[in-house]
């Protein structure tokens, strides 16, 4: 044998062995956390299973809330949406809508069905943000809890700190305007900061479902399908993954880094006094809740973040991958901004938990998770051409992560079964099972690729967030 190919075996087996050390850690990791996110859902079902939530209707502590839903060309949405944010479950809470430059006609349509007229209402911007060209009200006591901001376009962050700014409540919530929100939503979201005696919430969320082909009436959510193509489909199977499988670990580990853009609520003090939305990132709901975690800890300063495992929010997920591509792309950037950003707390032993576990997560399974698979594709590919690959060992692999992927769907499908079954019909758990088979071949390639288009639009510098054309909800 030649040193020359002694090296190269060398290089194999050393391949090898991180490949499979890898697998094994990411693999153990989310058997660690579906566990305990299992253990937090139980305890949380039998805390909650006798609770009236109706009760929190009457009650003078009863939170009072300010939501926030910036828009920008949701002109086919944003009728049944609002509407949504108007019926719900809830007495004491005002809706901000935020029109940041939209350029269809969603100003058009907010002003004409809620009867819109311009007000002089003065605002004490504790934030600084892009011009606002006009606050509205409706002329219509039905809906006196609106309030609509017609601003020059900033992006969604900055159009969140305008609803900061104009937000008369303590606490606020920050909601994409193209969800619908199940009526007893902000009961269970407000119920955590009522609860909190120790240490202060300083923000909470709950988990998102996917609302492609179900049926919205009056802005409620009548009927739940499962989506008809398959990219948004799978995307399902995604969400009952991320939201209760892995959001509720960390949950329960208080080391939650992210709490959805699309619903989550905040307390307005903390929120100012950290700075706001920054509008330097497009992963503004993930920064958020890092640099107020992150303002607490620095201070010493006795906190917790929240999360609820009720499906408060459904969503219109992307259909095809021109728009699917764009979004991924643009949460791994946000991921990349965020990160860097707050690099210091990587390995600090000053942010505790954080620093210590939950960022090192993210960057190892999050941010560097797609280049790594992608290497190691490369890798594999140069060893198939020059002859080195041990097909054995390749294809008892990649069974292996196959058999994996699959299990870990079925887990997260029937804590979804047995927990909040939002899916009753039959059929719609056998669609969503065959899914769990197709995900790892069909989907799972998808998503890495565009993380890696992610990381590219980070190193060319591109901004922004990229048209997001929606389709619209069903209507019954």
């Amino acid at each position: 044998m030649t040193f020359f190919t002694y090296e190269i075996t060398e290089f194999v087996d050393l391949y090898i062995v991180l490949i499979l050390a890898y697998a094994i850690l990411i693999m153990s990791s989310y058997l660690i956390l579906a566990h305990l996110s299992t253990k937090e859902l139980r305890n949380y079902l039998k805390r909650n299973s006798f609770i009236d939530y109706e009760v929190l209707l009457s009650s003078e502590f009863a939170p009072k809330l300010s939501l926030i839903a910036p828009a920008y060309n949701e002109g086919f949405t944003i009728e049944e949406n609002v509407k949504s944010l108007l019926s719900l479950n809830y007495n004491n809470y005002q809706v901000i809508v935020v029109n940041d430059g939209s350029k269809d006609n969603s100003m058009e349509i907010l002003a004409k069905t809620y009867d819109l007229v311009l007000t002089d209402l003065i605002i004490d911007a504790k934030i600084e943000t892009k011009e606002i060209k006009g606050v509205y009200k409706s002329r219509n006591a039905a809906y006196k809890k609106l309030i609509v901001v017609d601003k020059e376009n900033g992006g969604k962050a900055d159009a969140l700190n305008v609803g900061l700014n104009i937000a008369e409540h303590p606490y606020v919530v920050c909601i994409d305007v193209d969800c619908i929100l199940d009526k007893d939503s902000l009961l269970k979201l407000a119920k955590p900061f009522l609860e909190s005696h120790e240490k202060r919430i300083i923000a909470t969320g709950g988990v998102v479902r996917i609302a492609n082909q179900c049926v919205i009436k009056n802005g409620r959510l009548i009927e739940v399908n499962v989506p008809n193509v398959m990219l948004s489909r799978i995307q399902v199977l995604e969400y009952l993954r991320a939201f209760l499988l892995g959001r509720m670990a960390w949950g329960r580990l208080d080391g939650l880094l992210l709490i959805s853009g699309a619903f989550g609520a905040f307390d307005k003090e903390i929120a100012i006094l950290s700075g706001g939305y920054s509008t330097k990132t497009v992963g503004e709901d993930m920064e958020l809740i890092v640099r107020m975690r992150r303002y607490m800890l620095e201070r010493k300063l006795s906190y917790t973040v929240s999360y609820i495992p009720d499906p408060l929010c459904w969503t219109e997920a992307p259909e095809d991958f021109k728009i699917f591509k764009k979004q991924r792309s643009r949460w791994m950037r946000g991921t990349i901004e965020t990160l860097s950003i707050h690099r210091k707390m990587f390995l600090n032993p000053k942010y505790k938990l954080l620093g210590m576990l939950s960022v090192p997560y993210w960057t190892l399974f999050e941010f560097l998770a797609p280049a790594i698979e992608f290497i190691g594709l490369v890798i594999t590919v140069l060893f198939i051409i020059f002859g080195l690959i041990n097909w054995h060992f390749f294809f008892l692999l990649a069974l292996f992560v196959y058999t994996f992927a699959i299990l870990f769907s079925v887990i997260a499908l029937f804590s979804e079964e047995k927990t909040y079954h939002k899916y009753p019909k039959q059929t719609d758990f056998f669609k969503l099972l065959m899914a769990a088979f197709i995900e790892p071949l069909y989907f799972h390639p998808l998503a890495v690729y565009a993380a890696l288009v992610g990381y590219k639009e980070k190193i060319m510098g591109t901004k922004g967030w990229g048209e997001m054309t929606r389709k619209g909800f069903t209507k019954k």
